[in-house]
């Protein structure tokens, strides 16, 4: 292998460069990525970022000291356009070509939109955090769109500095298809104690000049729009390249999508044997350890391992702190294993058939819930978790 592509330079595909290296890769290591920005970290943009808290050089995931020290052929503002896997080949959007004997795919997401003639802020890059931040103004009036973490965390800040926020979500309760509705309905009290106008059950159709249209005809006012209704995988200049694409890059518990091409991060839909379940997780952790594990697997494909995380995911909101590990999507069963919902401070385990798949835990120290990773990598039985009610 004379030279190694990663396309996609945030989180996953910086740790699958940096495992290359690591692991002994001494080649060409292209490392390409959309933005000008050296790679950067994500979550703290709508929190410490947009709160005003950090500035722009505290989210750099590595020195430059760092990045020179790995010896990469770093291509920044150049997004890839096109592939040719019979030639092996990354078309780029400025005309050039890049080779490649082994080729990683991390080019991650981009944020859903919505119609209308109406300015419309999203949250996803290091620019559009600082053009937000720009608009919140105290007293001004913002409406986000979505109550997910990004829309929660995004409407948390803006509250705390002085902004009218309204908050409007499809679903009877935010996060009910992940957490449940009893801890959704926690989520809502917190947002209403502090005094943000969340309503559920409302559908946006458009945003306007004014602010955004429901399906109803109404229209909900606004100086500035957040549109936060999930994302989409960069998927599209993958077309005609004979790899399998369906909300991601298919690709097997290897992080293999095809004979020398990896996937990883939020781009990645692989097939996770823990939960024997296909899934594809935006969250940072995730990509950070799939950026990895197909780094390893790329190189050593005789001994390579399966990719079975326990996925691990947090959010902070007001004074809450939300931290969960496993697969909460598509559970059957919550039970409150520690502390109270009420006070908002509480472990809750999810089963999904008869196993242990998920915990969620609200306002508790990681103590609190670590115990429980094991436990769902080790497909606990349902029964034996709630008898143990403390692991």
């Amino acid at each position: 292998m004379k030279r190694i592509v990663v396309v996609g330079a945030s989180t996953a595909g910086l740790a699958a460069a940096e495992t290359l290296r690591r692991e002994g890769y001494d080649g060409t290591l292209t490392l390409v990525g959309d933005e000008l920005h050296p790679p950067y970290d994500r979550p703290p943009l709508s929190k410490q970022v947009l709160s005003g808290q950090w500035d722009v050089d505290r989210t750099a995931l590595r020195t430059p000291e760092d990045l020179a020290a790995l010896g990469l052929d770093l291509r920044l503002g150049a997004a890839a356009t096109g592939l040719d896997t019979a030639a092996r080949l990354v078309r780029l959007a400025d005309g050039s070509t890049v080779p490649y004997d082994r080729l990683v795919i991390a080019t991650g997401v981009r944020p859903r939109r919505l119609p209308g003639d109406g300015v419309a802020h999203v949250l996803r890059t290091l620019d559009d955090a600082l053009a937000l931040r720009e608009r919140l103004k105290p007293g001004s009036r913002l409406v986000v769109v979505g109550a997910g973490f990004l829309g929660a965390e995004a409407a948390a800040v803006a509250w705390r500095l002085g902004v009218e926020v309204v908050l409007l979500e499809p679903a009877p309760v935010p996060l009910a298809h992940a957490v449940g509705t009893e801890v959704g309905q926690i989520l809502s009290r917190a947002h209403r104690d502090h005094g943000v106008h969340l309503r559920t059950g409302v559908t946006v159709t458009g945003v306007t000049e004014r602010g955004v249209r429901l399906a109803d005809g109404e229209l909900v006012e606004a100086d500035e729009v957040l549109v936060a209704v999930g994302s989409l995988p960069n998927t599209e200049w993958l077309g005609g390249s004979g790899l399998p694409v369906a909300d991601g890059v298919l690709c097997d518990e290897y992080c293999r999508a095809a004979p020398k091409v990896y996937t990883a991060g939020d781009v990645a839909r692989w097939h996770n044997p823990l939960f024997g379940t296909p899934m594809r997780i935006e969250h940072r952790t995730n990509a950070a350890e799939q950026g990895m594990a197909a780094a390893r697997n790329l190189l050593h494909p005789e001994t390579g391992k399966p990719f079975a995380p326990v996925p691990y995911f947090w959010s902070d909101q007001y004074d809450m702190r939300i931290q969960a590990y496993g697969y909460l999507r598509g559970h059957d069963e919550v039970a409150v294993m520690e502390g109270d919902l009420s006070e908002r401070r509480f472990v809750a385990a999810y089963r999904t058939g008869e196993t242990l798949t998920g915990v969620l835990a609200v306002g508790m120290p990681p103590k609190a819930i670590r115990p429980w990773r094991q436990a769902i990598a080790t497909g606990t039985p349902w029964h034996d978790a709630l008898a143990s009610n403390a692991l």
